[in-house]
């Protein structure tokens, strides 16, 4: 990747090294999508592993958003009432430096389609809750026919009313939204909505603006969620663009996550107090429809 970019050899060592905890894994549309020559080009911080993964930071953990004491069955997640989610798998196509599950236990800790019925029986028995989220890794890594039979399986949960899908697919692997998807997403009697993950206007290329379309005509509604990182979209014109960006491809900025603080993450904080700053600006600038949610996720949210 770094040859294809014409970028310095000399990072290639600490890639290496800060890769050997967590491999590098990118798509080779969205590394198309990077500015060559740049090293801090805001794609590829995303994806290329960096010699400040290694460093130890206090308050940075491999759970720091508590999924562990919120495991009622495996891969099956429950943190707030009325909602569940479901972690499919541990596969993703693109493996983000910043990602909070980056040291997950999926081997005993993903509901894989082999043992996703503890999962479901629980959530059967639960009558309180009436949406099941769908996560992972990335839900969208599973082939349609395992995917269809768990939608069938929870459309056979009385109480249940929505499907949620959380998924960065549509914008770094737009092929997988097809017209089977979308009419498997449809045909189900539960409501479903995707959640896509974009954190910079650039990654909403044409090819993903038609992903994105092919959902939005299938009657999908659409939100974003993106992750505020430092020398990625920091910048309130950065904010902008991509709110903008979102609302031509049909989608609703929805939260914007504080950084988890997960072990390896560190370089990417944005101090709290600078995003409330930057949301003022953000405010100041776009319609409130426009605006995301400023969010922070906390470990102790059970107490």
């Amino acid at each position: 990747m770094l040859e294809a970019l014409d970028l310095d050899p000399g990072l290639l060592a600490p890639a290496q090294e800060a890769a050997t905890g967590f491999r590098l894994l990118v798509p080779r549309g969205y590394a198309a999508l990077m500015e060559r020559g740049n090293p801090n080009d805001p794609l590829l911080r995303q994806a290329l592993p960096l010699a400040q993964e290694l460093a130890d930071r206090i308050g940075f953990s491999p759970d720091p958003v508590g999924d562990g004491v919120a495991m009622r069955a495996p891969g099956l997640l429950q943190k707030y009432q009325g909602r569940a989610l479901l972690v499919l798998t541990g596969a993703c196509a693109i493996h983000c430096r910043y990602c909070f599950r980056r040291h997950f236990p999926y081997g005993e800790g993903a509901a894989i389609p082999d043992r996703a019925m503890a999962a479901t029986t629980q959530i059967a028995a639960d009558s309180d809750i009436s949406e099941v989220i769908l996560s992972g890794g990335d839900p969208l890594m599973l082939d349609d026919k395992p995917l269809a039979a768990l939608i069938k399986d929870l459309e056979g949960i009385a109480h249940l009313k929505r499907l949620r899908l959380h998924t960065r697919l549509p914008i770094v692997l737009p092929a997988r939204i097809t017209g089977t998807l979308c009419r498997t997403l449809t045909a189900s009697r539960l409501r479903a909505v995707v959640v896509v993950h974009a954190n910079h206007a650039r990654e909403l290329a044409k090819e993903v603006q038609q992903a994105l379309g092919r959902l939005r005509d299938a009657g999908i509604p659409l939100l974003n969620q993106s992750v505020l990182l430092r020398g990625v979209n920091d910048r309130t014109q950065d904010l902008v663009d991509l709110s903008e960006s979102l609302f031509e491809s049909g989608v609703l900025p929805y939260y914007l996550h504080l950084l988890d603080k997960v072990s390896g993450a560190a370089h990417f904080e944005v101090p709290e107090e600078s995003a409330v700053k930057l949301m003022d600006r953000l405010r100041a600038r776009l319609p409130g429809y426009l605006v995301p949610t400023l969010v922070k996720e906390e470990a102790d949210w059970g107490r």
